[in-house]
């Protein structure tokens, strides 16, 4: 990579250096580049066949923004590289080394973890993503000991990518999530692949230009430019009909036949020589050239980097003197510079495919040596694998090296291609089903779900002919013929794949985890822990859909497990097998233990065990311990760039909210959760919590069938909380009945911690719906949890319970203990509908001057929480005593895009700017133009202004 590299020669230039029949697409690319120009970065991918005029059209572009003033970068993809995790990442970041130090201390460990300068934990892609994104921002702003003039601007900067099809896997997600993120930088991003399906998903969320044939006019205008004499124009026209208007094969018919040929092939029965014809018309051009010259051309095809020293060593020890490559330049084969480009890739392609097996091999044995005399390790073992025919241990475990090297820079990735490669040169057996395991782990950990199943199946599928299929089920004979661990780790890949493809076998998972945790049984405990944990995370997805286990089985299994060693997974285990097995009152002391030791957790630890803190915090009904660790565990994800991790503890929080706070901040969380799957290119428009939907007033049908939806997949989980906020809307709207009807079940088929938080709801609906019996007996059981848990959460809530079921002379007072215990807390919605159900008892009370004051009360807080349903209701019961408020008090909104509200809480919070980036994965540059249009929306000029504006929102 270099600044301003020139690109190869051949083009589909006319005049002045534009481009023929491309004047939309350049506009295309010239816009961004406008727009970069004037602070608001931006990407473009565009896409298309071989020879179709994408190298022509970066050019161009490059051309045109180095003329005008920017600073242009160039990263091309090489296939040798392509498995080398951030090969392309740390051609890019080697200008800007002077601009590190503006980043936060994880983010420079991380780039240089990655890029091999340090040694040092494995860093998370996005965190790469996040720093090389912060490099660029701070370039195009700033100078860090470069040349620039005083009192000038540093330029603005474009990055082309070529061939991004070729780049490491790495590199790609880096430079796709970059170009997501671009917003307030003086940066626009430009790649070029073919249209392939893969590289279309990596880089999801770009705006994609797909280049097609020239037309008619402008493939007749190019041929006849390229040829050195007049061409009928009927038999151009045919010719550019015949070849798709594409650019490569007009220009290289031109060079390659005469006129008078041509002009035969554009009426002849045989097809014009385009495609594999033109690489075949290549390959006659190359076999009819000296010996020496087609040895050396193969060296140098064989190695995509196009490393001229390279090349020249390799074909020195084949006896090839560096003259035979002049040779192949004077020849209008190669050109030879700062690097070695091939004239077009179909010469390159002709040179190697068409050389016999044993060429090649000898040429890839020559470029080895030489990549490991020179250190390049990673390129020497690829070479080696190249040259090997057949199986060899010794390849194979020069490749496992590399990727245990590529994991150690974190390159999942890079690491589950080398792996596989190791895999195929390795004789069957346990090191062979070993190697492709383990492939698959880190295909699936980088979120290449279908390459992990298609390698744990082909484990099966050595282990026993056919031997494929469902996690667990079919292949049982396959994988009873494998080692216990390897049958393990497996297993796992597959339960795994399962749930992250929301497979049928979801149901299965809690019971198919077991069989995971029994596998490492007597070979490694923490495995096996970890494995059991496993399957309670499972069993809480599906709950009431679970098959194959039964909840007492699996707390047996938990407390076996418990057992093993101490230390955090197992006292987490006690605590949820005794939990599931014993009377509350004896798990309480667990589950306090277990919240303790979560608690005291930071960094890697939280971030591994937090989400299962979840299932301690709700079954102590403890509300602050919940957002206490739920957040830092999302602060530690965000700090380390570990994106799943944080995707996943937003949505908890964003669920566990809508109990514990309000469905405002949980819309927040889930705004987060969208904004998180934005930056790494999923669609986040469709991302739904059902639940906060019913709360929000989303139509009924919509969340009954996503719920109905999500419990045909087998997420029972996601149902329950659906119907679950059904009903407490049908509360809300007075439709007792309904609600009741709703909970009935949930109750009488209770699911661990979940189903006590729904016993408030079903008093609700029992005592209004004329089934105070069974109102009485939930107000008892809640009675009874508050007096074992002491949670303060748990006491209001049973104290509202049991004015809902007692008389008018008791009621009173337990309606006013409700209130004054919610009051100092962070349950803004149990205070508010503590408030509502006291203002209407004190209504039908007529005490109307009281009732006001506490459904007055209720509309604020309910207001201010997002809940349209119960505000009406208590804006309805409010007007019945006599008292209006004006229509839409009191809250006042906010005209602010959701990215915007993000941006303005986290800093009304006192969040420095570097902060909020790390938080929503944009720039310091992207804060603060986002800042500028908070402050000029709501017309403040400092945060604590924004703070007092918001506060009174």
């Amino acid at each position: 990579m270099a600044d301003a590299a020139s690109f190869p020669s051949w083009t589909a230039h006319h005049g002045g250096g534009r481009l023929l029949g491309r004047e939309a697409e350049q506009r295309r690319v010239g816009s961004l580049l406008e727009t970069a120009r004037g602070g608001r970065g931006g990407a473009l991918l565009v896409c298309g066949e071989p020879g179709i005029g994408k190298t022509a059209l970066l050019e161009t572009a490059a051309s045109d923004a180095v003329s005008e003033g920017f600073r242009l970068l160039r990263v091309d993809g090489y296939e040798a590289e392509s498995a080398l995790p951030f090969a392309s990442v740390h051609r890019l970041t080697i200008p800007f080394r002077g601009h590190l130090p503006v980043l936060p201390e994880r983010q420079q460990l991380a780039l240089q973890v990655a890029t091999g300068a340090v040694d040092g934990p494995p860093p998370d892609r996005y965190l790469v993503g996040l720093g090389v994104l912060g490099l660029l921002a701070s370039a195009s702003t700033a100078p860090a000991g470069e040349a620039i003039p005083a009192g000038e601007a540093a330029p603005p900067i474009v990055c082309v990518v070529d061939d991004a099809h070729l780049l490491d896997a790495e590199s790609l997600d880096v430079l796709a999530f970059v170009a997501r993120r671009l917003e307030a930088e003086r940066v626009a991003l430009v790649f070029a692949a073919r249209d392939e399906s893969w590289v279309a998903e990596r880089m999801a969320g770009l705006p994609v230009l797909r280049l097609g044939g020239l037309g008619t006019e402008a493939a007749v205008r190019l041929l006849r430019s390229a040829l050195r004499e007049p061409i009928d124009a009927a038999a151009a026209a045919r010719i550019a009909d015949a070849t798709g208007g594409s650019p490569l094969a007009l220009i290289d018919l031109a060079d390659e036949l005469t006129v008078q040929q041509l002009t035969r092939s554009s009426v002849a029965v045989e097809p014009i020589p385009v495609g594999s014809r033109l690489e075949a018309c290549y390959l006659r051009q190359i076999r009819g050239a000296d010996p020496r010259l087609q040895a050396w051309l193969l060296v140098a095809a064989a190695e995509s980097t196009g490393d001229v020293d390279l090349i020249r060593a390799a074909a020195r020890r084949l006896g090839l003197v560096d003259i035979v490559g002049d040779e192949a330049e004077l020849a209008g084969l190669v050109e030879l510079g700062a690097s070695l480009s091939f004239r077009h890739p179909l010469v390159r392609s002709a040179t190697y495919h068409g050389a016999p097996g044993a060429e090649r091999r000898r040429a890839h044995r020559a470029l080895s040596a030489e990549a490991e005399a020179r250190g390049i390790v990673e390129l020497a073992a690829w070479h080696a694998a190249k040259a090997t025919v057949g199986t060899d241990e010794q390849v194979a475990d020069r490749l496992e090296r590399v990727a245990d090297l590529a994991g150690h820079r974190g390159g999942l990735m890079s690491r589950a291609s080398v792996l596989t490669q190791a895999a195929a040169l390795t004789p069957p057996g346990p090191a062979r089903n070993g190697r492709l395991v383990a492939a698959a782990e880190a295909a699936l950990a980088a979120g290449a779900a279908g390459l992990a199943k298609s390698l744990a199946n082909e484990v099966a599928d050595v282990a026993e002919a056919g031997g494929t299929g469902g996690t667990g089920r079919t292949g049982e004979k396959a994988l009873a013929a494998l080692d216990p661990v390897t049958r393990g780790r497996l297993t796992k890949v597959r339960v795994d794949h399962t749930f992250f493809t929301a497979g049928p076998a979801v149901v299965r998972g809690a019971a198919d985890m077991l069989a995971v945790a029994a596998c490492f049984r007597g070979h490694d405990v923490g495995a096996e822990q970890d494995a059991l944990l496993d399957a309670f995370h499972r069993a809480l997805a599906v709950e009431r859909e679970g098959r194959e286990v039964t909840l007492p089985v699996l707390g047996r299994r938990l407390l076996d497990g418990a057992g093993l060693a101490h230390g955090v997974a197992g006292t987490i285990l006690r605590a949820l097998g005794t939990y599931i097995l014993r009377p509350y009152r004896e798990a309480v002391p667990e589950l306090r233990a277990a919240l303790d030791v979560v608690s005291g957790l930071t960094g890697a630890d939280l971030m591994r065990y937090g989400a299962i803190s979840i299932a301690l915090t709700t079954a102590l009904w403890d509300e602050t311990a919940t957002r206490d660790i739920l957040e830092r565990t999302a602060a530690a994800a965000r700090e380390r760039g570990a994106l799943p991790v944080l995707d996943t503890t937003l949505w908890i929080l964003s669920l566990t909210l809508l109990h514990s706070g309000t469905p405002r901040l949980a819309d927040q969380y889930v705004e987060q959760v969208r904004e998180l799957r934005r930056a790494i290119g999923y669609d986040a428009e469709h991302v739904v919590n059902v639940a906060l939907l019913a709360w929000s007033g989303g139509p009924r049908d919509q969340v009954e069938a996503a719920a109905g939806a999500a419990r045909a997949a087998g997420f029972g989980g996601v149902y329950a909380s659906g119907v679950g906020a059904l009903a407490v809307r049908d509360l809300a709207e007075g439709r007792y009945d309904e609600a009741y009807t709703r909970l009935k079940p949930l109750v009488d088929d209770p699911f661990l911690q979940v189903t006590p938080l729904e016993y408030p709801d079903f008093v609700e609906a029992a005592s209004r719906s004329g089934r105070l019996a069974q109102a009485v007996g939930v107000a008892a059981l809640l009675e009874d949890l508050a007096s074992v848990n002491g949670s303060v959460w748990t006491r209001g809530a049973a104290q509202r319970s049991r004015a809902l079921v007692s008389d008018d002379h008791e009621a009173e007072a337990h309606y006013a203990a409700a209130v004054a215990t919610f009051r100092p807390t962070v349950l803004a919605l149990q205070l508010g509908r503590s408030h509502l159900v006291y203002g209407e008892w004190l209504r039908r009370a007529r005490r109307r001057r009281e009732a006001r004051e506490h459904l007055r009360q209720a509309v604020e807080i309910f207001a201010d929480a997002g809940a349209p349903a119960f505000t009406h209701r208590a804006r309805t019961e409010l007007e019945a005593t006599g008292q209006r408020l004006p229509a839409g008090q009191p809250r006042r909104a906010l005209d602010l895009t959701p990215q915007e509200g993000t941006v303005a809480r986290l800093a009304a919070a006192g969040r420095t700017n570097a902060e909020i980036s790390a938080t929503m994965f944009i720039s310091t540059n992207t804060v603060d133009y986002h800042l500028r249009k908070i402050f000029q929306k709501l017309g403040v000029t400092s945060r604590r202004q924004l703070a007092s504006r918001l506060e009174g929102s």
